[in-house]
């Protein structure tokens, strides 16, 4: 909540000190009154943050994650398989929703990739199932939802340049 009892998603940007809001007002996270906004020194600051998904089958998530999505294994003991898109460096983020936007449901996990629309393609052919179909949001992403073989909802994601 805001200093002024109003509400804001906050999508994580390169700069710590940027914010934008879900009704696409941007500004300084500072500014904003947000929390963790400035990493002082002697402060713990979290590396990453992975989801965890109970799976019955890791053999599955590799077809899934790595085959349709071109996630690389990085992490393998036989009880949890880690994948990752290698070569890449994001700030870790973690959401907290009431919805996933547009009234869809809320995903398990949202992952942005550099092409939506292959993805989208591919993952049509492959008979996965669509759960919400592409579409440009508001907020100014491009993207669609699909189900993955355990049943959780994925976001699939490209963020449209901006005008």
């Amino acid at each position: 909540m805001l200093l002024d009892g109003s509400f804001a998603v906050v999508l994580l940007h390169r700069d710590p000190s940027y914010m934008e809001t879900a009704g696409g007002g941007r500004g300084l996270a500072r500014q904003a009154g947000a929390v963790g906004a400035d990493n002082r020194e002697g402060q713990m600051t979290v590396r990453r943050i992975v989801p965890n998904l109970q799976v019955s089958d890791p053999l599955q998530a590799h077809r899934f994650y790595a085959d349709l999505l071109g996630m690389e294994v990085v992490m393998d003991h036989g009880w949890i398989v880690t994948f990752a898109a290698v070569g890449r460096t994001a700030m870790p983020q973690v959401s907290f929703a009431t919805e996933g936007g547009s009234g869809t449901p809320v995903p398990a996990l949202s992952i942005e990739v550099d092409d939506v629309d292959e993805t989208y393609r591919r993952a049509a052919a492959a008979g996965v199932e669509i759960v919400y179909d592409i579409t440009d949001e508001s907020w100014g992403v491009r993207r669609f939802f699909l189900r993955d073989p355990f049943g959780n909802i994925v976001n699939v994601l490209s963020h449209r340049p901006r005008t």
